[in-house]
Order: structure tokens, then C-alpha cells, then sequence
């Protein structure tokens, strides 16, 4: 059986214009203020959250507006008619 591994993970995009950068998605319940991002000089916003294994959904919300995430490749589409990005943590 397979044990429950926790791993850290942690979400970047580039955003060097943007105030404000928060991912939500269903390991925080969808709170865009879950879990913050910090700016570096290059204008690059990264946060980390240590997460189990699984399949997460989530999105980042910079200034307001929720967009996927431009650098992960699988999505999904959700209850709201648009996309969310994917995390498999293994």
C-alpha cells in the first residue's frame, strides 16, 4: 500500500507589473489569501506549501483576477465553465 508522502511544493509566475499574488485552490479551499506569494526583484512571485500526495486543482489570483498557471501544461475544466491548472504530488 501506498504510504501518504508530504512534499513541499512551490508555485511561481511571473508577474512584474502585479501588486498582489495569491494561489487558491482545493488544498486551501479555494481562499485566494491561503497562501501568499512574495515579489523578487525580477518581478518573479513565488509561495510554497508543503502538500500529501494526491491530485490538487488550483489557480493563481494576481491583482484579483484568478488565471491558470502559464507554466503547467495539464488543466482541467471546472464548475464554473472555465480551466484550473493541475498538481499531481507524488
Amino acid at each position: 500500500m501506498a504510504r501518504n508522502v508530504e512534499r513541499k511544493v512551490e508555485f511561481v509566475i511571473s508577474a512584474p507589473s502585479a501588486n498582489w499574488v495569491g494561489i487558491a485552490g482545493n488544498f486551501n479551499g479555494w481562499k485566494p489569501d491561503g497562501l501568499t506569494a512574495k515579489k523578487d526583484k525580477k518581478g518573479v512571485w513565488k509561495a510554497s506549501v508543503t502538500l500529501s500526495t494526491g491530485t490538487y486543482e488550483y489557480k493563481f489570483v494576481v491583482d484579483g483576477s484568478w488565471i491558470v498557471d502559464p507554466e503547467c501544461s495539464r488543466r482541467t475544466v471546472n464548475s464554473l465553465g472555465s480551466e484550473n491548472s493541475v498538481l499531481v504530488v507524488k
